[in-house]
């Protein structure tokens, strides 16, 4: 069997969850009813016997190609051999209450004998399901959980497969349908297919149309928009890091994270962008899911959440699975959880400032949280924490986070929609509190004889966090300060034009791929337009064929890393590419001192 690359993977989602479908025809990963559900099909993080549904020609010879339709989240996949062409259409279609996968095959030309196996295992690959077959029809169930496939043939059961195979010739068309149920409910009946794809198309192209901005690269923005768009929990507005888990940063290691929560930080970060892009309505979701996250004790705020905004993210190890390729750990949740990061308090109010600047003005519930949240950093930003990257080792001092900090502080003063509901003496102390985290900031973060700001206090090393200091409206651009840790970045961390986080003498962990993003913003900003193309030009070509991004991507091997695809990769190419057009607003749009 070959070995499973990252970047062979395309993503179809309905709003709810996500599946990844690899170049064969193999549905690899989906997680049921959620994002966050356990995973009824779990190959990717081990073999096809955790879980999978393979739909492809019976010859093994068959060449594949593969695209979007265009502007959608429906995945076309071809296959040709000597006897024939067609083509497989996946997606899920939109709908409410329910969830389902579709897959047409359509022949092209000639005649081409398919096989369908469907191999269900729950609990993320552990538990065969209870099967009832009927005809064309397979019912599996197991605990709450119910997937029913509606197949064009009779079925049969060949081990714990559901198998069948059809002939397709040139102008015939055949379906599948699977469905997710309740096991105490009746069985969902099957879809009508063409009238699903017909409306899940519409679905995508009228959403898209909504991004009206002229770009250099429109084809790679509306992809990572998307894909952004397919990783927003619908019911709730919550918006996720990735859909996987446990895809690993680094070959033979043990970072792998399950990323399928919501992080305030990177859906501040996605929010942001959207609104860029001209996208309100996702904005005021995610504003209306934070208000509903957050409860009524600001300063019991996580970091991240479930996609319906419930706090349990316990980790856990889901010893049976090998791991993609073989990396162990699989974990399931998430101990960063419970982590004190600093920054999401910067992140989260600038968003809301970013909302705010294109009409969307904070409710009064909301604008008591912020001065509760504000009230909050005034006790807790001079203490250390685990940063952006949430490092598992003892907390520090992190220069980014007291930086995001401040800035949550001067979006608070600077905005009076922001403050509606503080007193004239809690505005006047918040100046106060600000002018004196810039200077501590200045103080301790930099180092003058380097001519740096610096990972930590008492760090000697840069992280490309940095970069993020003048886009947070920190110090201005042209700051020597900020010349000198841009310059640093370049010199100590970018490595075959992409930027990574720590690079030692051999370089393991792959380029952190939004991080080339950033650089790209700075060198724009600084007027070195010709290096910020050649930056972001290299997180293009970051992209498999489908133009997604994963987490990282080995300038070794030449291969995408970690989870797939990453919300932060795609926020940061379309924060990037609108910069290029003067249209992606600073994120602090003020000057420090």
């Amino acid at each position: 069997m070959p070995m499973k690359r990252i970047e062979d993977y395309g993503l179809i989602g309905d709003g709810q969850t996500a599946g990844l479908v690899d170049r064969s025809g193999s549905i690899d990963w989906l997680c049921w009813p959620r994002f966050d559900s356990d995973a009824c099909f779990a190959a990717l993080l081990g073999t096809n016997a955790h879980g999978r549904w393979k739909l492809a020609p019976v010859e093994t010879s068959a060449s594949s190609r593969r695209c979007y339709r265009k502007d959608t989240l429906v995945l076309e996949t071809d296959f040709e051999l000597a006897t024939g062409h067609v083509r497989l259409t996946d997606f899920m279609p939109i709908e409410n209450g329910t969830s389902a996968v579709v897959r047409i095959v359509r022949g092209l030309a000639g005649r081409v004998r398919l096989r369908s196996e469907l191999d269900l295992r729950f609990d993320y690959g552990s538990v065969e399901p209870a099967l009832e077959i009927d005809r064309n029809r397979a019912v599996a169930f197991v605990g709450p959980d119910c997937v029913v496939l509606h197949a064009p043939e009779q079925l049969s059961l060949q081990g714990s497969c559901v198998v069948t195979e059809a002939e397709v010739s040139e102008g015939d068309e055949i379906a599948f349908c699977l469905r997710y149920g309740s096991a105490t409910a009746t069985p969902p009946p099957p879809i009508a297919a063409g009238a699903a794809l017909r409306e899940t198309e519409e679905y995508w192209l009228n959403w898209i149309t909504k991004f009206a901005i002229e770009t250099r690269w429109p084809d790679a923005v509306k992809r990572s928009l998307l894909t952004l768009k397919a990783m927003i929990f619908r019911s709730t507005g919550g918006i996720i890091a990735a859909p996987t888990t446990s895809l690993p940063e680094a070959p033979e290691s043990d970072l792998n994270w399950d990323y399928r929560y919501c992080w305030l930080r990177d859906a501040a970060f996605t929010t942001t962008a959207l609104l860029d892009a001209g996208y309100h309505d996702e904005a005021k979701a995610f504003r209306d899911w934070l208000l509903r996250a957050a409860g009524g004790e600001p300063d019991k705020i996580k970091i991240m959440y479930r996609v319906d905004g419930s706090r349990r993210l316990e980790e856990w190890i889901a010893s049976w699975l090998p791991g993609f390729r073989g990396t162990k750990p699989v974990r399931i949740g998430n101990a960063a959880a419970a982590q004190r990061q600093l920054d999401v308090y910067g992140e989260l109010l600038d968003s809301v400032a970013a909302a705010a600047k294109v009409g969307i003005a904070p409710t009064e519930r909301e604008g008591n949280l912020i001065a509760s949240v504000i009230g909050h950093v005034e006790h807790v930003w001079d203490e250390p924490d685990h940063g952006l990257w949430e490092l598992r080792g003892n907390p520090q001092h992190y220069t980014y986070s007291k930086v995001s900090a401040w800035a949550a502080v001067d979006r608070f003063v600077r905005r009076g929609d922001l403050h509606r509901a503080a007193d004239d003496a809690f505005i006047g102390r918040m100046v106060e509190l600000r002018n004196r985290m810039h200077l501590d900031i200045c103080e301790k973060g930099f180092d003058r004889q380097r001519g740096t700001f610096v990972e930590y206090y008492g760090s000697d090393e840069v992280d490309p966090s940095l970069l993020n200091l003048s886009l947070l409206g920190f110090l201005p651009i042209t700051d020597a300060r900020i010349e000198g840790t841009v310059a640093a970045v370049e010199v100590e961390l970018v490595h075959d034009g992409y930027v990574h986080r720590k690079i030692s003498g051999k370089i393991r962990q792959g380029a952190f791929l939004a991080c080339s993003g950033w650089l790209a913003e700075c060198q724009l900003m600084q007027g070195r337009r010709a290096e910020a193309e050649a930056s972001f030009e290299h997180l293009l070509n970051a992209r498999n064929d489908l133009g997604l991004l994963a987490e990282e991507f080995s300038v070794q091997d030449g291969r995408l890393t970690g989870n797939f695809p990453q919300g932060l990769s795609h926020l940061a190419l379309v924060r990037a590419a609108l910069r290029f057009e003067n249209r992606a607003s600073n994120r602090g749009d003020g000057h420090g001192k």
